[in-house]
């Protein structure tokens, strides 16, 4: 690890995003999906499952007022993953162990859009929630209203299972998201007092457990950044240099076995240092290799910051999908074993790409890579938009590169996979993950260091720093034209991503071509012209990908394309791409020859050459599927 890579993002208040394609989506965020969550949470959605987030937080502050009072306070059940109405106690906590967190999640956008978009409105309603949250905090500082409704007397009895640490985690990410936007300091407060309820709890000479889904690892770094308080670094540090350990902490606790309790799906199979092969529930994989980055870099760490790389290496050129999905399989919500990337069962949760965008940008601070930076853009123009629909109103938890509706109605093994787009989920950790990313989006484009500035992504808009300004004009994705006007206070050297996807590029000043980025001087005011040649390509496989042998995916720039049944009606198997053929684009669609087998109906018959007529593809973006009513998709096709 060399430090003098190093580098750091660029706060969110010293970008400005001005793009066409993402002030788009910035703004259906701001003005239609966080209104939206808001009132998903208050359980106000026609038709949508129940959320019971806020209706929880209500509870537990009623319980904390009485137990401030001095009055007796019932107890309930803490013992399971999901409690539904039909089963608990009508004053009882409801919904999933881990509820709490699409609330912070909420609160996190609320504060990244509010750095960007002051509005008096929106900020109102995030104080009173955020009041409400303050209002459910034990004397002691804990948080999490399933056990401060249910059962004090458990809490921190089940870290493996039950997610306290998890809700802290993204606790603390919110507070310290509205604290930056607003300077308001009532949640940041809350978030201090139950971290250091945590740190006096956890540790070396102390209960020596550890969170059972990550989240808290690099929440912790986060808010050592903010407070400089070393004890919240070393917890960190703690957590992750503890897990595990043999003998395992939860089967001490719990008093289970190795035999009976899988450790790989929360990635506690072996000391995360030891760890070289993405395994588990892939959200949580990302989530503690965002942790280890962030400890690997703070602690100068070269052991770790081995296992972080020989991670990101695994998904990137084994297990993540031709669009930026990871967790292959829907059981365990999971990574599989390399090059098992079914289209048809494929799960590649939504969250699951926006940690992996977490965990890389963390690597980009750690050393600049453009194989890491094009992982980042991979998954953001792919995976992570079409966990949302165009209107901002319906959601997909998973996104599969292939559908048959037919299938997932009627097949037990694909009823994950979903054909249109959810109004909401009972667990809905997707939505509000897509709205805090899409609302920090400035955060990801740009690292800087004492010497030098990194453009990761090309989006426009301006970044100021104590170096200079940089104002970015881009037409990335329709021309692969960007101007990068540079407006510098001191000499540095500005370093520019080049994309995989591109091999003809050409810049207006002269650069260093190194590692897949180009270093250009600046000393005075330069506005640098870029010219990166859109293609569209046709992409294949590993043949060890078994599922696409003998198949093709189309490709302009970022964007992966699929092709839906609207356009190419049913039977998409039936289809093939002539691969002599002149591709067309007409500025949102690409055009190809192809082929559609004529249909036969005998199960069985002695080979022939199938009988084909010539047809005309159409590919759309694959972020736009399921825009149109429920209908076939598929991302690969056979070539001929």
């Amino acid at each position: 690890m060399d430090s003098r890579l190093f580098s750091e993002h660029v706060p969110l208040k010293n970008v400005e995003i001005d793009d066409v394609f993402w002030n788009t989506r910035q703004e259906l965020v701001r003005t239609q999906v966080i209104p939206y969550q808001y009132e998903a949470l208050h359980d106000r959605i026609d038709g949508a499952e129940k959320s019971y987030s806020v209706s929880n937080f209500i509870k537990a502050s009623e319980i904390v007022k009485k137990i401030s009072a001095g009055c007796d306070v019932p107890v309930y059940p803490a013992d399971r993953w999901h409690y539904s109405e039909k089963d608990s106690d009508e004053q009882a906590f409801l919904g999933w162990v881990f509820q709490d967190s699409d609330v912070y999640k909420w609160i996190e956008a609320v504060g990244y859009s509010l750095t960007g978009h002051p509005d008096k409105d929106l900020q109102q309603k995030a104080e009173a929630v955020i009041q409400l949250v303050c209002d459910s905090q034990l004397e002691n500082g804990y948080l999490d209203t399933l056990y401060v409704i249910n059962d004090r007397s458990k809490i921190f009895s089940n870290l493996k299972d039950y997610h306290e640490l998890y809700c802290f985690g993204h606790l603390t990410e919110a507070a310290i998201s509205f604290y930056n936007a607003t300077g308001k300091r009532e949640l940041l407060d809350a978030a201090c007092r139950f971290a250091d309820l945590i740190c006096d709890t956890f540790g070396e000479d102390k209960i020596r457990g550890y969170p059972g889904h990550e989240i808290a690892e690099m929440a912790l770094v986060k808010l050592y950044d903010i407070t400089l308080k070393n004890q919240y670094l070393d917890t960190a540090r703690f957590f992750i240099n503890e897990r595990g350990k043999k003998p395992y902490y939860y089967d001490k606790v719990l008093g289970k076995t190795t035999v009976e309790d899988n450790y790989h799906y929360n990635q506690a199979h072996c000391e995360p240092r030891y760890q070289h092969e993405a395994v588990g529930h892939a959200v949580r994989g990302v989530y503690l290799y965002s942790g280890m980055a962030d400890i690997a870099k703070r602690y100068k760490d070269d052991e770790l910051y081995f296992a972080c790389r020989k991670l990101i290496d695994n998904i990137i050129n084994q297990k993540m999908y031709i669009n930026g999905g990871i967790g292959s399989t829907v059981h365990g919500e999971a990574f599989s074993y390399n090059y098992d990337l079914p289209n048809d069962l494929a799960y590649s949760e939504t969250c699951a790409s926006v940690g992996l965008i977490f965990f890389a940008r963390r690597m980009l601070e750690i050393s600049p890579d453009p194989d890491v930076a094009d992982t980042v853009e991979r998954a953001l123009y792919n995976t992570v938009l079409s966990g949302m629909s165009e209107d901002g109103k319906s959601f997909f938890y998973v996104n599969p590169l292939e559908v048959l509706p037919e299938a997932s109605h009627n097949d037990e093994r694909k009823k994950h996979v979903k054909p249109i787009r959810q109004k909401w989920f009972g667990c809905a950790c997707c939505p509000p993950n897509i709205a805090r990313l899409i609302s920090s989006i400035g955060e990801y484009c740009y690292t800087q260091n004492d010497t030098a500035i990194f453009i990761h992504q090309f989006i426009g808009g301006r970044m100021s720093s104590d170096k200079g300004q940089l104002t970015i004009n881009s037409d990335y994705l329709s021309s692969g034209r960007i101007s990068v006007l540079v407006s510098p206070k001191k000499d540095f050297t500005l370093a520019v991503r080049i994309p995989a996807w591109c091999d003809e590029y050409t810049f207006s000043h002269k650069c260093e071509i190194n590692n897949g980025y180009a270093y250009f001087k600046i000393d005075a005011e330069t506005l640098i012209d870029i010219q990166f040649k859109l293609k569209i390509r046709m992409i294949k496989c590993s043949n060890r990908v078994r599922a696409n042998i003998g198949k093709i995916a189309v490709t302009r720039g970022p964007l992966v394309y699929c092709l839906e049944e609207a356009d190419n009606g049913n039977n998409l198997q039936m289809l093939s791409i002539d691969r002599h053929t002149d591709f067309s684009f007409d500025g949102q669609y690409i055009l190809a020859d192809g082929f559609r087998e004529k249909d036969c109906a005998t199960l069985y018959e002695s080979w022939r050459e199938a009988e084909k007529e010539r047809v005309k593809l159409k590919f759309i973006p694959y972020y736009r599927w399921a825009n149109r009513g429920e209908n076939e998709m598929s991302v690969y096709i056979r070539i001929e």
